[in-house]
């Protein structure tokens, strides 16, 4: 009884075989080979999530410009000069907040040019849209500056 104790106790202390070894780094090199492809995406996936939802964020409050003053905003510091955002959002593309492409509207082709008060800078075309100005494919296939 003694001797069978002993055995057991002796076995408790040796650790681990070369073979459970072998089984544990296999089991985690596999896992690693397929974790590894979605962690190398993974911050460019968050930086087109960022571009995104800025994208999203800057066209609502155009629109809220134009529904409340009725015109276009002349430009993305309008937008901030009259408080509707706090300052412009960072491309998180370029990371640069001047790189922004703006999309102006065009001019109304049955209003004569001459009625067009030039001193007021809200008759002029406004920004109806905006994009990014940075260069490159997402990951969906689309450039960024088309999104």
């Amino acid at each position: 009884m003694v001797t069978l104790t002993l055995l057991r106790r002796r076995r408790a202390l040796r650790g681990f075989t070369l073979l459970e070894l072998i089984i544990v780094v296999a089991i985690i090199g596999i896992l690693a080979t397929i974790v590894m492809p979605n962690l190398i995406n993974a911050p460019r996936k968050a930086r087109e999530a960022a571009l995104k939802t800025d994208l999203r964020t800057i066209r609502d409050v155009i629109d809220q410009y134009h529904g409340d003053k009725g015109h276009w905003p002349p430009t993305l510091d309008a937008l901030v000069k009259e408080g509707y955002l706090r300052a412009i959002p960072i491309d998180p593309m370029t990371q640069r907040t001047d790189t922004w492409q703006v999309v102006r509207e065009e001019a109304d082709p049955d209003q004569p040019v001459a009625e067009v008060d030039q001193t007021d800078e809200n008759q002029g075309p406004g920004v109806i849209d905006v994009r990014s100005g940075a260069t490159g494919v997402g990951l969906d296939g689309k450039p960024y500056n088309e999104w």
